[in-house]
């Protein structure tokens, strides 16, 4: 093909069809000869333009074409948190499981530490077509799609199998369709339980009262500052991956988060209360493009959904068999761990659902709990 190419390419420069050689003025030809140069013209034009259509068709179904389309699904999945975190063996867990299922049609990457991009990056590249999915809870999904900071409420379960069965409910499945409709956002599955949310200061915590004046860091999301703010402490939004050096320098005084979360960030060197308050269950979803799910084939579709609901049952055993070892860990290096009297918490965080009008969504998932079927 390649010589066939050659030689039109060359008889085109005969007859300028390329600008390669020397023009010849059509008007100091004679009439027969004029016609029979501009109908030369016109068959080396024909005749490229055909080399050239044939090269491009055998270029998409060569091996190398091929392989660059299969290069095309490949999965980035981004996570702020370490890779000694039982939710990073569960994002092992879910790329073995898409990658032999599908054949090699799916390839899934796993980035830790945030390094594509914080949470909110990673959703704005998301929202953009991008082929990325990132472990993120529903507080940063509530701006897309307002019902879902509820799973960020506090003190909205009393316990973990409450947590599973509403994110496997038909109204779940609402919410995530609204989430799709609005952002073009998907959640593939949203069972990655991370454990619940305790107070990670440099004194002790009895009461909200004892939170005065404490500038402590907290998820960028209406529900958790509202929920900080109201337990008595100054929220301070900051990037996860900031934390540690932001309480080493003082820049903020206090955080909270899960216990993995503490022991795989090191923050136990740079804190020495841990209060346990459990204002927060911390329930995530993989969330992806709607837009590139929905350019894949149905049967990969399924693969990912599946493959997301299984290793987010994994990430949250692993999370549950570590957090006893953790909290012994944790104390071994130094802290303090306490569990307060949680009501005066529950108290001072009731005024939240009114704020962010979530008193009848929190009815509607309550009675769903409760088995008496969802409020109008």
């Amino acid at each position: 093909m390649a010589q066939g190419v050659k030689k039109t390419l060359l008889e085109c420069e005969k007859w300028q069809c390329v600008d390669l050689l020397p023009k010849v003025t059509l008007s100091s030809l004679s009439s027969k000869k004029r016609n029979s140069v501009a109908n030369k013209r016109s068959w080396c034009i024909a005749i490229t333009a055909l080399w050239l259509l044939i090269g491009a068709v055998s270029a998409q179904s060569n091996p190398e074409a091929n392989d660059a389309s299969k290069r095309a699904k490949v999965l980035n999945v981004v996570t702020s948190l370490s890779s000694s975190d039982p939710m990073y063996l569960g994002l092992q867990r879910f790329k073995a499981l898409v990658e032999a299922r599908s054949d090699g049609s799916l390839s899934v990457n796993v980035f830790v530490g945030s390094q594509l991009g914080n949470d909110d990056d990673i959703l704005e590249q998301a929202m953009a077509g991008a082929a990325i999915a990132v472990l993120v809870d529903g507080g940063r999904l509530s701006v897309y799609t307002h019902e879902l900071g509820i799973l960020g409420a506090p003190y909205l379960v009393s316990s973990i199998d409450e947590l599973r069965k509403l994110v496997g409910s038909e109204l779940f499945s609402r919410w995530n369709g609204k989430l799709q409709d609005s952002a073009h956002l998907r959640v593939l599955a949203f069972n990655w339980w991370q454990g619940a949310r305790h107070l990670l200061t440099q004194q002790p915590i009895t009461q909200p009262s004892d939170l005065s004046g404490v500038r402590l860091r907290t998820i960028s999301a209406p529900v958790w500052i509202r929920t900080i703010d109201a337990m008595g402490a100054t929220p301070t939004p900051l990037s996860w991956s900031e934390v540690y050096s932001a309480l080493q320098q003082r820049v903020i005084d206090a955080a909270e988060a899960q216990l993995a979360a503490v022991w795989g960030a090191r923050l136990y060197e740079v804190v020495s209360h841990v209060t346990k308050t459990g204002h927060i269950q911390l329930i995530s979803g993989l969330v992806t493009s709607d837009d590139w799910f929905n350019s894949l084939t149905p049967s990969e579709q399924a693969i990912l959904n599946q493959a997301a609901i299984e290793a987010g049952d994994y990430a949250s055993q692993n999370v549950l068999a570590a957090e006893k070892d953790i909290e012994l860990s944790l104390t071994d290096a130094g802290v303090t761990i306490t569990t307060p009297d949680r009501q005066p918490f529950i108290d001072a965080t009731e005024p939240v659902y009114n704020q962010l009008g979530y008193t009848q969504l929190r009815n509607q998932v309550r009675d769903f709990l409760n088995g008496k079927g969802e409020r109008e």
